[in-house]
């Protein structure tokens, strides 16, 4: 599969650069363009247009972007009066031909621009760097948020976990993979190609990614693995130079301490509930000694919310106040206001142990005034606390939490 993917990854790359590299000869309004794309009989003419307008997006500033943003928005958005018809007339008769009728009243031109203009060999790689130039530039204009909705839905499709491919990640991987690996680290920065072998090559590391067929050359999401004996509670011992690695045969733990969403243009597509139960259940079949699934994970909102109250030092008043934050602290829409509480819980995982002095890096410092904390995922549960979650957001968490939880109420934190 990686000799495959990397042949399909030359491929798609030299036909990128191709057209991303000759001169835009064609400087029509994107306006006219669009028209041309949308009424391309064949497939050759279509494809054309289609690259004429790739290659021009990816030449403009800003300025143009915006421009070509607000056309779609604007000007191949959906007619409501086309909508209500549509819908009246699939009222009086439920029909094939009435459903036809209203699918196509309902969905916006704009959608089908997008999928033409992934007729070009290369586009798919070209159209998220476009969405991500989309949440750039349209945050908090309204059309162009829901503008941004189209390329959302169209994504999730493409970008479906059936499409994805999981390839693990060593030292031994094609070095343009693990410069991207080092420039896409979004949890504890990569310092140095050593830093990068220490995670990679000894027998008790793990390093999994997202492919799709279309980007090879792109990981999607990563996640790094420490093989331990015992759930880690310090992000400094796990990643130390000195430290003594472990034989894969004799871990009986599996900790996640770093997951990374590569692409910007992919944001809020979900691939890492998939990544993390698929690497777990891959794990577990490898090495049968492995008992403990956890994460060791970062707390980026505590901080700030003890600055809107409370600020405490005391290592077991912060762990209490964590514990707090974690379970108790909610938005208005009833969800945990930590992100990364509300991904892992999402998942199916619970909220197992909280250790303070566990990240002592600036940003961890800064973040979460150095507390971090393990989510288990048992794998018989997760399911379970999946759906409880989704239903009542219902917050499955250890005995120890529920200790810690009740200690801030008593102190008043």
């Amino acid at each position: 599969m990686t000799l495959f993917a990397d042949l399909l990854s030359t491929v798609f790359e030299r036909r990128y650069e191709r057209w991303t590299r000759k001169g835009v000869t064609d400087t029509r309004p994107f306006e006219e363009l669009t028209v041309d794309l949308m009424g391309a009989a064949g497939e050759v003419s279509g494809v054309a247009v289609a690259r004429t307008i790739l290659e021009r997006f990816a030449s403009a500033d800003d300025a143009e972007k915006l421009a070509f943003f607000r056309h779609l928005a604007e000007n191949m958005t959906i007619t409501p009066t086309a909508v209500r018809s549509a819908l009246d007339a699939y009222e009086t008769g439920q029909t094939k031909s009435s459903y036809r009728a209203f699918m196509a009243a309902a969905e916006p031109p704009r959608q089908e621009m997008i999928r033409r203009l992934n007729q070009v060999p290369g586009a798919t790689r070209a159209l998220v760097a476009m969405r991500a130039d989309l949440l750039r530039l349209g945050r908090g204009e309204a059309s162009l948020e829901a503008l941004d909705l189209d390329f959302r839905h169209l994504f999730a499709s493409w970008f479906n976990r059936g499409f994805l491919v999981l390839r693990p990640i060593n030292w031994e991987s094609p070095a343009h993979i693990l410069e991207k690996i080092i420039a896409y680290e979004a949890v504890h920065a990569i310092d140095s190609w050593n830093d990068l072998r220490r995670r990679l090559e000894p027998a008790d590391r793990r390093c999994f990614a997202f492919f799709h067929p279309a980007m090879p050359d792109e990981p999607l999401i990563f996640v790094e693995v420490a093989l331990t004996n015992g759930v880690p509670g310090s992000i400094q011992s796990l990643l130390a130079e000195d430290r003594a690695p472990l034989m894969a045969e004799d871990a009986d733990t599996a900790t996640f301490y770093s997951i990374s969403n590569c692409q910007a243009g992919l944001a809020s597509i979900s691939f890492g509930n998939s990544l993390i139960k698929q690497v777990a259940a891959d794990l577990a079949l490898e090495l049968g000694g492995l008992k403990t699934f956890v994460t060791l994970s970062p707390i980026p909102g505590l901080a700030k919310w003890l600055q809107a109250g409370h600020d405490f030092n005391d290592p077991e008043k912060l762990r209490a106040l964590a514990a707090s934050y974690l379970t108790a602290a909610k938005r208005p829409d009833g969800l945990p206001l930590d992100p990364v509480a509300r991904f892992h819980l999402g998942n199916g995982a619970e909220v197992f142990r909280i250790h303070a002095d566990a990240d002592l890096s600036e940003k961890g410092l800064k973040q979460s005034k150095g507390v971090m904390v393990n989510y288990l995922y048992d794998l018989e549960r997760v399911s379970r606390n999946h759906e409880r979650f989704a239903t009542s957001h219902e917050i499955a968490m250890s005995s120890e939490i529920r200790s810690l939880s009740a200690s801030a109420e008593k102190l008043g934190i």
